[in-house]
This record gives structure tokens, C-alpha cells and sequence, in this order.
């Protein structure tokens, strides 16, 4: 059986890949997304999935993942994750929460420092 934790992990790699059709296949119908500052809320996968497609549009420029690190392994996990763009050269940390239910991801929030995460556009 694979642990929640290995879900996670194999979700980041997916993003890597842009594969949104593998990473959809570990969410629940009625994904609940919690986007940077936590004003933006999307729910079910249709909108989760446009969300993935214009990607690039809530992403500062030049946005990269230069590491990540899963916190966790069952019903909660906590992904801390390094960045930088194109405005913070030398990099910051963002955390995302990924919440279970019966193995698949039920609600992913992202916390991110909202006055840097809006200085980076």
C-alpha cells in the first residue's frame, strides 16, 4: 500500500513533468485548493485542473523549485518547499499542506510569506 507521504512525493514529480493527468489521479472529486495568501479558494478537481493549466500565470517569473522535504506520513503531510524567481534570487521557503482521506488528497493549502510572495511578480 502506498503511504500518503509517497502520494505527495509522487504529486511534486508530476508537477515536474507537467503531468496533471497523473497528478489528478491521487485527488479526491472535491479537491479543495487553498491558494498564496489564502483568499483564494478552488474546489473540485474542474477547477483545480484549470488552475494547473494557467500554471504559470500565479507563479512569480522565473519561479524553480530548488528543493523539497515531505513532514509526515499518514492523513497529514507538510511538504516544505524552496524556491526562487526571478525577484528573489537567493531563494525562500514555502510549506503546503496535503490533507487525506482514504489515500488521495482531499485539500492542499499553501503558506507562503504573502508580502514576498507579492513582490515576486
Amino acid at each position: 500500500m502506498t503511504s500518503d507521504a509517497e502520494v505527495v512525493k509522487r504529486g511534486w514529480e508530476a508537477v515536474a513533468r507537467g503531468d496533471w493527468d497523473a497528478l489528478l489521479a491521487d485527488y479526491v472529486e472535491d479537491i479543495t485548493f487553498v491558494m498564496p495568501g489564502q483568499n483564494d479558494v478552488l474546489e473540485g478537481k474542474i477547477a483545480f485542473r484549470k488552475m494547473l493549466d494557467n500554471l504559470g500565470a500565479i507563479l512569480p517569473p522565473g519561479f524553480e523549485i530548488t528543493s523539497i522535504r515531505e513532514i509526515g506520513d499518514t492523513g497529514e503531510i507538510v511538504s516544505v518547499v524552496e524556491w526562487k524567481s526571478d525577484k528573489v534570487p537567493l531563494g525562500s521557503q514555502l510549506t503546503v499542506l496535503f490533507r487525506f482521506t482514504e489515500g488521495k488528497v482531499c485539500e492542499e493549502r499553501w503558506f507562503v510569506e504573502t508580502e514576498q510572495w507579492k513582490a515576486a511578480f
